[in-house]
This record gives C-alpha cells, sequence and structure tokens, in this order.
C-alpha cells in the first residue's frame, strides 16, 4: 500500500508518486527559469526536462504561470520571512544586519528573481510577493502600534511592499550591481 502524506493546501492525502511528479515539475521549471527568459517558456519545455508529458503537466497545474508560482513558492516564503524579520519601523540608528540580510537572500537568489521580477517576469508572482511582503510589514506596523487605521496600515503596508519589489527590480537586474551592503544602506536611507 502506497503510503500518502497530507498535501499543504487541501489537507488531502496526498500519493508519494503525485508529490514527486510535482517536485519534479517545479524543479525542471526553476532550472528552465534560470537559463532563459520567463515569456519564451512553455510547458512542452518543462514537460521535456522533467522527462514527462505535457499532459501530466496538466493533470497537476493548470497553466505555465500557475507551476512557475508553485515552483517559486518557497522562494518567496523565505524572502518574506527575512523581510519579517528586519525592523522596518524602527527609526534613526544605522541600517540594520536583518535588511543587510534581506539583500543578501536576494542576491544568492539573484538569477531567479531576474527572471521572476523582470521585464520577462510574471504579474501572478509580483503580485503574490508584492501581498507577502505588505502583509509582513503591516504586522510590524500593527506591533510598532504606529497607527490604528486598517487603511492606513494597509497604504503605508503595500508602499514599502512595492517600493522593495522595485527596488530588487533594478538591483539584480542592474550589470554593475552594488553590494548587498550598499543596496540596504540606501534603501534603509530612502525610508527614513
Amino acid at each position: 500500500m502506497v503510503k500518502k502524506k497530507p498535501d499543504a493546501e487541501s489537507g488531502e492525502r496526498v500519493d508519494p508518486r503525485v508529490r514527486r511528479t510535482r517536485a519534479l515539475l517545479r524543479s525542471a521549471a526553476l532550472e528552465l527559469v534560470s537559463e532563459r527568459d520567463v515569456e519564451s517558456l512553455t510547458i512542452a519545455d518543462i514537460a521535456e526536462r522533467a522527462d514527462v508529458n505535457r499532459a501530466t503537466v496538466y493533470q497537476h497545474f493548470k497553466d505555465r504561470d500557475t507551476l512557475l508560482l508553485n515552483a517559486m513558492e518557497e522562494e518567496v516564503g523565505r524572502l518574506a520571512r527575512a523581510a519579517a524579520r528586519c525592523p522596518l519601523t524602527r527609526h534613526g540608528g544605522g541600517t540594520p544586519a536583518e535588511l543587510v540580510e534581506l539583500f543578501r537572500h536576494v542576491e544568492a537568489n539573484a538569477t531567479l528573481y531576474r527572471a521572476m521580477l523582470g521585464s520577462t517576469g510574471t504579474a501572478r508572482f509580483i503580485n503574490e510577493l508584492r501581498g507577502l511582503l505588505a502583509h509582513e510589514v503591516a504586522v510590524q506596523i500593527h506591533a510598532a502600534a504606529t497607527t490604528g487605521d486598517e487603511a492606513l496600515t494597509r497604504l503605508r503596508a503595500h508602499y514599502l511592499a512595492g517600493a522593495f519589489i522595485g527596488a530588487f527590480t533594478q538591483w539584480v537586474s542592474d550589470p554593475q550591481r552594488i553590494s548587498a551592503e550598499q543596496a540596504a544602506d540606501e534603501v534603509w536611507d530612502l525610508m527614513r
């Protein structure tokens, strides 16, 4: 008998063969994203790299962007957790070490972020990332009690999340990229 683990999204038990196939597809998608622009990537390309047929891909993911978003989910989660550690509501002082670490995280995964945030990336990925970052910023704003107004908190959180995405996009795309430390210092200065 095949032992099943619960699926993270639905809570239902998923056959290990299904989990392996999804992992294989995610891995193939990430490899291809690091090699070429996202717009030129097709389901057929991913299927070929994963050594499965196209129908298999569609059994697991409704389209290319859903597969790419799923493949990047773990990376986006790591970025959101790194952002959560940044004391963004702190005033004054030098650049927080956590902000430098956030930029180092993006730098270590620059190829993927350049592909997914750049001009050939996907809007769904950018929107998902902005939403996760905005959530983490909103949590900090609430904890710091800088405002009790929910609408104002959401506006500030999305402003900062959008600023981070813009900064990350420019930074990883720049052929003469400055260091993670310099980028963090500059962003911290702009936030003040």
